[in-house]
């Protein structure tokens, strides 16, 4: 499927993103703590995408992982870039916390400040189900985020729709695709939310058009020789950004957080916006 980006050049890129263990003061900007996070636009053409949803803005973030790695300053950073994407949905793609669940409802509430025509859309991450998987999906569905737990959603326009599907996370029993799928019309397009690529064959085998996830923080320490601290088990070429698998196009976000090490090395944190366009051989 045809593709264009917008990305800054590779070599102009922040080499090292650090923790901060103290919150800023006041009366400093952010920016002297951490930099902001990358912003990618993406151009995604899909072939079953009704006439009336051309040009869809979906911005989509993805590991939050509010912790002492990630303070809170950093989230409403976050959630103001995005704001001023202006996007039509918002995807959010899991791991919105790390470790304690007194992050749970903070992170929840900043993310309810997000503003799209459509509404946010959001799933949830291994992180997110080892910590409280019931009490993210309270929190965030408080703020009214429509949490997909192996459900789905449709987008209709002038006749047409566009599915949107979730699943919970791969490494927990409770995901599950082909409930998530059962009402949906085959030939109707479909945008999967799930947070780790590895479902990416399945999805394919699904009929899914366009998947978005997370997961890998697109590698967070990427170093010669070494490589990335953190891959993706279908193979390196789903570790971040745009890739395909027979009829299904995926985009793997690098995220917003850190986890294991507090620092990103040659691995900027990444806001998505994704511009969908209709394939013009449909």
């Amino acid at each position: 499927m045809a593709r264009s980006s917008v990305a800054p050049n590779f070599w102009k890129r922040p080499r090292l993103t650090l923790l901060s263990l103290n919150a800023p003061k006041k009366d400093l900007p952010l920016g002297s703590f951490a930099a902001d996070p990358e912003i990618t636009e993406t151009v995604i053409r899909l072939r079953r995408l009704p006439a009336a949803l051309e040009g869809l803005r979906i911005v989509h973030l993805t590991d939050i992982h509010l912790s002492l790695f990630t303070p809170i300053e950093e989230v409403h950073r976050v959630v103001e870039l995005a704001n001023r994407l202006h996007p039509d949905l918002v995807a959010l793609t899991g791991d919105y916390v790390t470790f304690s669940p007194q992050y749970i409802w903070p992170v929840a509430q900043a993310l309810g400040r997000l503003r799209a025509r459509l509404g946010a859309f959001a799933v949830l991450g291994n992180h997110d189900f080892r910590v409280n998987a019931e009490e993210v999906t309270r929190a965030l569905r408080a703020q009214r985020i429509r949490v997909l737990r192996n459900s789905s959603y449709a987008l209709h326009a002038a006749g047409s729709a566009l599915w949107l599907v979730g699943i919970d996370n791969l490494w927990f029993s409770s995901n599950d695709l082909p409930r998530a799928m059962r009402s949906i019309p085959p030939h109707d397009p479909k945008i999967l939310l799930c947070h780790k690529p590895e479902a990416i064959g399945r999805a394919a085998r699904w009929g899914i058009d366009l998947m978005l996830s997370g997961h890998t923080h697109g590698g967070q320490v990427r170093l010669p020789i070494l490589r990335s601290l953190y891959r993706s088990k279908p193979g390196e070429r789903f570790v971040d950004g745009w890739n395909q698998l027979g009829g299904t196009q995926i985009y793997v976000s690098r995220g917003i957080g850190k986890v294991v090490v507090p620092l990103r090395v040659d691995c900027p944190p990444e806001i998505t916006c994704l511009c969908l366009r209709r394939d013009s051989v449909a």
